[in-house]
């Protein structure tokens, strides 16, 4: 069956994937992040990337038929939007623009915020609303967002209407997982410790409209551990005071646009 060669390198992970609109299969790999970094240098990005590149390619084709790819589709920049930029997703777009000019087959061009939406409603079984007017929140490393999704063509328009005025809720929980001595990017050792708490305690995040601030959170999460030197509580304190952010403004977005689905993506 025919597929879709999917190219994706984003600030923090390398992915290469075949995709036949059922099933498929993707070689992803992270990029290397020094102990004690909480990221990386584009450039140190961009080389990261091609070196990857390489090997995830070759492991996807060694039993996939290049002859199968009916379009190659690649990931741009971060947002489709104006001045919307990263040189990491050159990494990709050189080699997604490479193949399909070697195949002879359509190249497309998205966002990795397209992508990450795509994506949600594929594993919520929603696809049908590619079709239709919803809101989702786009929940990464380094962004989040709550967005107006609409159909536009083969694709979707995603406008921002709200989320973090300053550091993302990726970027809270690596700094929260650099000052309790866990491994970049935190997510999954952050998240793995919270449940090991009980903890109920949180800092209400106090809302602008459908914006918000988490820098005040960094702050009462670096008081919280040395209070109580308790590294799952802390982590248990963060992610408490990040779930009740987003379901307040959540709340608040579906008083302003009753009826729509919510999804959420990252």
């Amino acid at each position: 069956m025919a597929g879709i060669l999917g190219l994706d390198t984003s600030n923090y992970t390398t992915s290469v994937a075949i995709f036949d609109g059922a099933s498929g299969e993707n070689q992803s790999r992270l990029l290397p992040v020094k102990a004690g970094a909480l990221g990386l240098r584009q450039a140190d990005a961009l080389f990261a990337h091609v070196k990857r590149l390489l090997a995830l390619t070759g492991g996807l084709f060694s039993h996939v038929d290049p002859g199968s790819v009916a379009a190659v589709g690649v990931s741009t920049r971060p947002r489709a939007v104006e001045g919307s930029y990263m040189p990491c997703f050159l990494a990709g777009v050189c080699l997604a623009q490479t193949v399909a000019a070697l195949l002879k087959v359509p190249l497309v061009e998205v966002s990795h915020q397209q992508g990450h939406v795509a994506a949600s409603l594929w594993s919520a079984g929603r696809m049908d609303l590619l079709e239709k007017i919803h809101l989702a929140w786009h929940l990464s490393g380094g962004t989040t967002e709550l967005l107006l999704v609409e159909p536009e063509g083969k694709n979707v328009k995603c406008t921002r209407i709200g989320g973090t005025t300053d550091i993302s809720a990726g970027q809270l929980i690596d700094r929260t997982g650099k000052l309790l001595g866990l491994p970049f990017p935190a997510g999954k050792a952050v998240d793995a410790l919270s449940r090991e708490s009980d903890c109920k305690e949180r800092y209400r995040v106090k809302l602008n409209g459908l914006e918000f601030s988490f820098s005040g959170i960094q702050n009462k999460a670096e008081t919280f551990y040395s209070d109580t030197q308790s590294a799952a509580d802390t982590a248990r304190f963060v992610m408490n005071c990040i779930v009740s952010c987003i379901a307040d403004a959540t709340r608040t977005a579906l008083a302003q646009y009753p009826g729509l689905p919510v999804v959420f993506s990252g």
